[in-house]
């Protein structure tokens, strides 16, 4: 009997091993974890060190994190002055929890990228109090366009939150992504596959 214990308690320590070492693979690998946001500090620190990023994608980091009115209209404009450059959109709410789990890979990739991608918000369905109390605890570098009547959203055929939609440099969709990334390497390898030529 005792030695029937001895061996159970050394398979489930066995057990516990094996998983805090998978756990510690996946996060060599720079797989974000929920709740792993980072400070404004930490994402606008590459995007302001030299060289410095284009004034047009300056201009957006310059306005991080601040919700815009307009909804659909304001939209297709911003996406129109954005023309030349290639551009991800991220769809969220401040009451999606899935949103909520994404937001951390869009600072750590728009971080990395800002300088040759513009990023851009859509606020979907929100109340403005929440989505700004939202946009401060993640710091996105980048505003996001509020779409109260979810205008934008139909627009794109979007069935959920969050949804992620690429444009190549010529304002056209180039990829839709529907549902939360499960990762910030998936995530930025759709950013260099479809935003970024050459996937470097």
């Amino acid at each position: 009997m005792r030695r029937a214990l001895i061996i159970t308690a050394a398979a489930v320590l066995l057990v516990v091993v094996l998983v805090v070492g998978l756990r510690q693979a996946a996060d060599d690998k720079g797989e974000a974890k929920p709740g792993a946001k980072l400070t404004k500090e930490q994402v606008m620190e590459p995007l302001e060190s030299p060289p410095p990023a284009p004034p047009r994608l300056a201009a957006l980091h310059a306005q991080g994190s601040e919700l815009l009115p307009g909804g659909l209209e304001r939209y297709e404009a911003k996406l129109k002055s954005l023309r030349g450059f290639p551009v991800v959109v991220n769809l969220w709410a401040s009451w999606c929890g899935p949103c909520r789990f994404e937001l951390p890979f869009l600072q750590q990739v728009s971080s990395e990228e800002g300088k040759r991608v513009a990023f851009l918000g859509v606020d979907v369905g929100d109340s403005r109090a929440a989505a700004e109390k939202t946009a401060q605890e993640f710091f996105m570098p980048y505003p996001s366009i509020e779409d109260p009547r979810t205008k934008v959203r139909a627009d794109l055929g979007v069935q959920g939150l969050p949804s992620t939609a690429f444009y190549d440099e010529t304002g056209k969709l180039a990829y839709l992504h529907q549902g939360a990334y499960a990762s910030v390497d998936k995530l930025r390898e759709d950013v260099r596959r479809y935003a970024v030529k050459g996937g470097s």
